[in-house]
């Protein structure tokens, strides 16, 4: 759209909205004249358009008996047709299977009156209306309320989008997201479907014994994760804080405590990068169960993935940009250095054993890595460059190295790995998981590990808890623990492209 078009609708819509403050204005006198409201908050509405709609839409016109019927809704209206001596409306009341459910208006000048008619005549779309009446169909069969009582209950000022392209534009639809609610069934099912699936997943956790707790936002040292905190100042304690990256370290606490099973679904907080993935402020569900394992954790996650498709869609099948996703079958599971051979089989195993030859091939794909990296990190970040965004369908990589995973514990068999896995579909990560570290000397060595890499460089390394290392020293049981990105998994549940069509208020850049 260009700047000359837009500002064009800007004068149009800034002219409109004077047109309403008039209107308003004179709402206000004549309410200050009769001692009531200009916004009313006295009518109760008695019935729902999609219920009335199910019951009686069915029904035959020469059955649905005009008198016998009555209807009081509320609603937004959302189209408008005067003719004369009787008008024809309709509002949208927010109730149905995506939260826009409308029914006609038939409002006739004898039978509200001529004043209030011509009030009517005057109200605008987007308007919120009471009415009262008795249900009937139109000739053409369509079900109707016959009004024999109408309320101006709220003024829009501001005019609806038009209902040929409605929010086209994508950052305003991002921005105003209640705009994009009232004009869109497709936003509003979106995050009808979100609410699906933290629901399903909260009944999941519970049905499967896990406590559900809430751990603080507010973090002395943050860790959970390796990620750029954002800092604030709390007066009172005349303290740096940080807002929460992960509730891991919390959670384990109450594994310690004694709480055997453990969940949050919980925002976090990263200050990092914008993208179709990342947004500074996201959710997650983590949970941790005492006496289990990465390999009892994989199988949990799927389940619990599984359960919220199938609440959220019916199925657990999906289509995402055109393709299928198929959640009902058991997940594939890799190590990093078998994904980078099934899926860059240029690479000889030979290669990816070499640290002088990772180094000098993950440059070429424009990324440094840092100079303590060792063979395990190198080839992580091949695998990045390289595998992880041909991870359609799901797919756990597993077995990470110990130098990028300071919280999971070390493999048995291979000291230099851990029992961990990511959870990657569509080519995203979903979930990430492992057995976790509690021996509390080992943790104190990661700790001390991470803080040498973060004075090297590493802005994302952790730092040293020492309240959690106490904690560790009282004893925590064998446990497995793992974090979901809900807003990625709502994305693949609902075929949207970016994360921001799944959070309701995205963060952007202040408007120009």
């Amino acid at each position: 759209m260009t700047d000359q078009v837009n500002e064009v609708i800007q004068i149009d819509e800034n002219h409109v909205i004077a047109e309403r403050r008039e209107k308003l204005k004179a709402l206000r006198d004549a309410a200050k004249a009769s001692n009531s409201a200009a916004f009313p908050n006295d009518f109760k509405p008695k019935d729902k358009a999609d219920t009335l709609q199910k019951t009686y839409a069915v029904q035959d016109k020469e059955t649905l008996d005009p008198q016998s019927i009555p209807a009081t809704v509320a609603g937004r209206m959302v189209l408008k047709r005067v003719m004369g001596k009787a008008s024809f409306a309709t509002i949208q009341d927010g109730s149905g299977e995506h939260a826009g459910a409308r029914i006609q208006l038939y409002v006739a000048r004898d039978e509200i009156g001529e004043a209030l008619y011509e009030n009517f005549k005057h109200w605008d779309l987007g308007d919120i209306l009471g009415v009262t009446g008795r249900l009937f169909k139109t000739k053409t069969g369509e079900l109707s309320i016959h009004v024999s009582e109408i309320k101006l209950l709220t003024k829009s000022l501001r005019p609806l989008p038009e209902k040929y392209h409605g929010l086209s534009d994508q950052e305003i639809k991002y921005r105003q997201r209640y705009v994009d609610l009232i004009t869109s069934e497709e936003a509003r099912a979106t995050f009808i479907a979100r609410s699906k699936v933290v629901s399903a997943i909260r009944d999941f956790m519970i049905q499967n014994e896990f406590l559900e707790v809430e751990t603080p936002m507010l973090h002395p040292i943050p860790g959970g994760a390796s990620a750029k905190p954002f800092m604030t100042h709390h007066n009172a304690l005349d303290m740096q804080m940080f807002m929460r990256i992960a509730p891991e370290l919390y959670l384990k606490r109450l594994i310690v405590g004694g709480f055997q099973r453990v969940f949050e679904m919980n925002r976090n907080f990263r200050n990092e990068g914008l993208s179709v993935r990342h947004n500074p402020e996201f959710t997650m569900m983590e949970f941790y169960a005492a006496y289990t394992d990465y390999h009892w954790l994989m199988d949990f996650t799927e389940a619990t993935i599984r359960a919220a498709a199938i609440a959220a869609r019916g199925t657990a099948v999906l289509s995402y940009d055109g393709k299928e996703v198929d959640l009902s079958k058991p997940f594939e599971r890799l190590t990093i250095v078998g994904a980078i051979q099934k899926y860059a089989p240029q690479y000889t195993l030979e290669q990816l054993n070499d640290a002088v030859f990772l180094r000098a091939e993950i440059l070429k794909h424009g990324t440094k890595p840092f100079d303590h990296a060792g063979l395990g990190a190198l080839q992580l970040a091949l695998f990045e460059e390289t595998a992880e965004s041909q991870l359609w369908q799901p797919t756990y990589i597993i077995d990470y190295p110990v130098e990028v995973s300071p919280l999971a514990r070390a493999s048995d068999k291979n000291p230099d790995i851990t029992e961990r896995f990511e959870l990657f579909i569509t080519g995203r990560e979903v979930a990430n998981g492992f057995s976790e570290l509690n021996d509390a000397e080992d943790q104190a060595a990661r700790f001390t590990a991470q803080m040498k890499a973060k004075e090297a460089g590493d802005a994302e390394a952790m730092y040293y808890d020492a309240d959690f290392i106490r904690a560790l020293e009282y004893g925590m049981p064998p446990t497995g623990g793992c974090g979901i990105g809900i807003d990625r998994l709502v994305m693949l549940i609902t075929d949207s492209p970016s994360i921001r069509d799944v959070i309701l208020f995205p963060h952007m850049r202040p408007e120009a």
